[in-house]
């Protein structure tokens, strides 16, 4: 079988892409670093591909909040693609500054449609502060997301400023939860440092309800390889870093249809 034709959204600001097409490529994914406006040109078309991606970074300098210039063009532009691309069982990622882009968009937590309103956002930290640090995690067993398939707890990096979710509590009761922030022992918590932005519910990631569509704020493809963990030298390193089964998963899924 051919490899899974994977695309790596970029866009004026985007910093992840290249992090994030190793992590695929690792995992057997064939990748393809594909400009914004290539797609909105149509010189590059979604449905060649069967996985997309929304890496970090800051797009568009984050200059009306992060993520929300390429939300619009998204919206504006590439609504109809993206929901056909789901609708054909496409697989999509946002990490980060992808995260916040999925939710400002409205293709999550889906379902996306043109009058579709964005009922969830991600907004500043608690702290006031930009939080680099790493922080504990654990999955929904309850969850159908493809990417957390068999994932327990996982231990990975944080990069941002604006990652508190926030949403109406009757849209906080219909989400499905896929990533939640906790302590060292696994329980999910809204205390600071371990919740690193006061996050409603110490939610930490999110999907639509078909499973397909996930997003997190946590860097995934930030440890991929054991040497990446904070503690290797001391601690040892495993053979791969936790972030890794996320993408593995994805591929295999594909691979498998």
């Amino acid at each position: 079988m051919s490899k899974v034709r994977t695309l790596i959204l970029r866009a004026p600001g985007t910093n992840c892409d290249m992090e994030t097409a190793f992590a695929f490529e690792k995992a057997g994914a064939e990748t393809s670093l594909i400009h914004i406006g290539e797609l909105i040109r149509r010189e590059k078309m979604l449905g060649d591909y069967r996985i997309m991606s929304f890496p970090g970074g800051f797009t568009y300098g984050d200059d009306l909040g992060a993520g929300k210039v390429i939300a619009n063009e998204i919206s504006l532009k590439l609504g109809e693609d993206i929901a056909l691309f789901i609708e054909n069982g496409g697989l999509i990622i946002g990490i980060c500054n992808g995260f916040q882009t999925l939710v400002k968009s409205g293709i999550l937590p889906g379902p996306l449609s043109p009058n579709i309103r964005q009922s969830v956002t991600l907004t500043n930290n608690d702290s006031g502060k930009f939080e680099c640090r790493w922080v504990y995690l654990a999955a929904n067993s309850k969850s159908n997301c493809i990417f957390t398939k068999d994932i327990e707890r996982l231990y990975l990096p944080v990069a941002h400023g604006e990652g508190k979710l926030v949403a109406d509590a009757q849209v906080l009761d219909n989400l499905n939860i896929v990533l939640y922030y906790t302590d060292e022992d696994g329980n999910p918590t809204m205390n600071y440092p371990d919740n690193p932005n006061g996050s409603q519910k110490s939610i930490a990631g999110i999907c639509d309800n078909t499973g397909h569509v996930f997003a997190l704020m946590p860097h995934p493809e930030r440890y991929i390889k054991g040497s990446q963990h904070p503690m290797w030298s001391r601690e040892g390193s495993k053979k791969q870093g936790d972030g890794f089964k996320i993408f593995q998963n994805a591929v295999d899924w594909v691979k498998h249809l």
